[in-house]
């Protein structure tokens, strides 16, 4: 006959030992949630660029609303420099960083991607703006002070990048970028300021949070509220009553990154509004764009060169 007992001993052991194999212990656990937060630098409107990259430069311009200097690096092709080409002026794209609060600095490292791709010809020149959007990044907070990123960057930047360098300096030679926080920045501001930008590229935009942003009157979160109406979804609305002028608009999004529901989404909200896009979906790419730009950063930049052709045939 079998020793049941002994079995049931033996299966009740087997089943802790796997339990504990499976989970960690209280004292894991714990320890895991006290590993140190990386602490958040406090905003700067000029931040140090501390990495070399070919063609970029950090600059600064004297901010007459606030009164303070803010920092911006810009990256010029090879061809900027080139003998023969003094008189010779290029389009710009302004690229809005992720992330809060902002920083010039951000994003800057996709200019090593960019130069290789226009050193090796496969795109023309483009200069690369990049932004710093302010304490709460590329939204204007008028209960703060110095805070207002949005109108820094359009009503104070963009004049001043086309005063200082050698830019076509009408619509036709501008374009917008950003990711992520970004993202939902180019979005709002493309369908603000139409009028200023002939190609956009929204990227891994979090339009739920606009979304909710929308339907809460402006309100982000308890103490974070916006002006109303100020979000990728209203003004989205807005633009559709009177879409002049067209507008192109690349949205891309990589099929890993927590924000991908929310841009199909927002593509289909779009499509209800009979607003025309185009879409670039990067699939296996988390919430990246370093890893965007790795896999499809040229069609991005060849999206923008054909926009500014077509704009300037006009």
């Amino acid at each position: 006959m079998r020793n049941t007992s002994f079995i049931s001993t033996r299966f009740f052991c087997c089943c802790v030992l796997a339990a504990a194999t499976a989970l960690p212990c209280a004292n894991q656990i714990n320890a895991q949630n006290q590993q140190p937060q990386k602490k958040q630098q406090p905003f700067q409107w000029v931040n140090e660029l501390k990495v070399k990259l070919p063609g970029v430069q950090h600059a600064t311009f004297h901010s007459p609303s606030m009164n303070v200097d803010v920092g911006y690096c810009i990256y010029l092709p090879p061809q900027y420099h080139a003998a023969g080409n003094e008189r010779k002026r290029f389009p710009v794209v302004y690229y809005l960083h992720g992330g809060r609060p902002g920083s010039e600095t951000k994003s800057v490292r996709l200019a090593q991607q960019m130069h290789e791709h226009i050193s090796k010809g496969e795109v023309e020149p483009l200069i690369y703006v990049f932004v710093n959007g302010g304490p709460v990044s590329h939204y204007n907070m008028a209960d703060r002070k110095n805070a207002m990123g949005e109108d820094v960057f359009v009503k104070e930047l963009i004049p001043h990048i086309d005063a200082t360098y050698r830019t076509i300096a009408r619509r036709a030679g501008r374009g917008i970028e950003g990711f992520s926080q970004g993202g939902r920045g180019t979005t709002r501001i493309m369908f603000k300021y139409p009028q200023l930008f002939c190609s956009a590229a929204p990227g891994g935009a979090g339009h739920s949070t606009e979304k909710r942003i929308s339907e809460e009157n402006g309100q982000e979160r308890p103490g974070l509220v916006f002006a109303k109406g100020d979000n990728t979804y209203d003004l989205a609305r807005k633009y559709a009553r009177h879409p002049e002028p067209a507008l192109p608009i690349l949205i891309h999004v990589g099929t890993k990154g927590f924000n991908y529901q929310n841009n199909l989404e927002y593509m289909d909200f779009l499509k209800s509004l009979k607003i025309p896009f185009e879409k670039l979906i990067v699939p296996d790419v988390p919430h990246s764009a370093v890893k965007i730009y790795e896999k499809e950063g040229l069609k991005i930049m060849q999206f923008h060169a054909e926009n500014f052709r077509n704009a300037n045939q006009q």
